[in-house]
């Protein structure tokens, strides 16, 4: 018997993945073997599996409130990043060539500007503030005549602070730039409406919200130009060529019908066990620093700086524990670089390589806080303890 199979498992990595819902898997489960007609086929079986990606195309839309033929199916968040960023700039070279975007942005998004950097496209990176918020303000005084789009999270998937998508996309429909968020983090957490905060291309993930992995999509307004990233059959109007992921596509739907039905009481109740598991980790372990916004942050993301613990290893010393946590981004783990997102509110190095990110999902409850709270402050005193020796 191995030392982690001594004590239950305690998932608390649900920023980086979810459990798929058992609802969401029985809606998969008759389009592998039953209902497994290719959808751009025009005979009995190929039509029911059409109809099932617009049924699903139907319950993600209303869950962001948008037209239905304004969501285009990919591969999950990170296909729908490049597809608003390559897909905008490759249909606009005649209008500019500059994008605004923030330096606490998921890698899908950053390593996508390095690449149209290489490309001749200016980029814009903002800062942000000791909460790691990107100023409205700041984004209105970046925009250029040039400027043809602006590019911030929703949510931000190290430290859970929610930016004011809201008042960025008054500011860009103000200045005629649109405007794309990354919102793999919020969406099926907290409401989203991309009419309420004029936003015009939104990307989101199925197996953040408990769905299947490997399925996502991105809201693009009919107004947006895009160009495809994908060449081929020219399914997805065009913009997404690729036989679809009829069974994933079908997950993400229900996922989306599920979450927009539980959004309320789930997001409460998550927010109540977060505040329970802040609060024990501040008082029972000295020296412990809360990163992202004390309030404006996502219900189930804790980021948490402890002196003199490295993050990583206290990871591993969780896990031995069955408790699981990460050091931030999973997209980015074994980098064994101090997290850049925390580095950019301004926290000491070492403060952030001393940060672990816990996040919980709807597996949590009261009796895994209070598991969680001991084994933490235990660990914690153990090796702190060894450090001294």
């Amino acid at each position: 018997m191995t030392q982690q199979s001594k004590y239950k498992m305690i998932y608390l990595d649900n920023a980086a993945s979810t459990p798929t819902d058992s609802r969401v898997v029985e809606a998969m489960l008759p389009y592998f073997n039953t209902i497994y007609g290719n959808p751009s086929a025009i005979h009995p079986m190929g039509c029911h599996s059409s109809d099932a990606l617009e049924n699903a195309r139907r319950q993600v839309a209303a869950l962001i409130n948008c037209h239905p033929e304004d969501i285009i199916f990919t591969s999950g968040g990170t296909e729908a990043d490049n597809l608003a960023l390559l897909g905008l700039t490759a249909a606009s070279v005649t209008k500019g060539n500059h994008i605004i975007t923030s330096q606490i942005e998921h890698h899908a998004i950053l390593e996508t500007c390095h690449h149209l950097e290489k490309k001749g496209i200016q980029i814009t990176y903002l800062p942000v503030d000791r909460h790691g918020m990107v100023a409205p303000e700041a984004v209105r005084d970046a925009i250029r005549p040039d400027t043809v789009l602006v590019s911030v999270m929703a949510a931000n998937n190290v430290i859970g602070t929610i930016q004011p998508i809201t008042e960025i996309g008054a500011v860009c429909r103000e200045k005629g730039v649109f405007f794309h968020t990354d919102a793999v983090q919020l969406v099926g957490h907290l409401p989203v409406d991309v009419e309420k905060s004029q936003i015009d291309l939104l990307s989101l993930s199925a197996h953040k919200f408990n769905g299947p992995k490997g399925v996502g999509a991105l809201f693009a307004r009919r107004e947006v130009p895009l160009s495809p990233i994908i060449f081929g059959g020219g399914q997805e109007e065009a913009l997404r060529s690729g036989t679809e992921n009829v069974p994933g596509i079908v997950g993400l739907g229900m996922a989306a019908e599920i979450a927009g039905s539980e959004i309320t009481s789930e997001s409460a109740r998550i927010h109540d066990l977060s505040l329970k598991l802040i609060n024990g980790i501040l008082n029972g372990i000295p020296g412990v620093r809360l990163n992202g916004h004390p309030e404006n942050r996502l219900p189930n993301n804790i980021n948490v700086s402890i002196p003199g613990i490295e993050g990583e290893y206290l990871t591993r010393e969780l896990g031995k524990r069955g408790v699981c946590v990460s050091t931030g981004s999973a997209c980015s783990s074994g980098t064994h670089e101090a997290p850049y997102v925390l580095l950019a509110t301004g926290l000491e190095r070492d403060l952030a390589n001393c940060s672990i990110r816990l996040s919980l999902g709807k597996m949590s409850d009261e009796d895994s806080v209070r598991q969680t709270i001991n084994i933490l402050s235990d660990v914690c005193s153990r090796i702190r303890a060894q450090s001294v020796i």
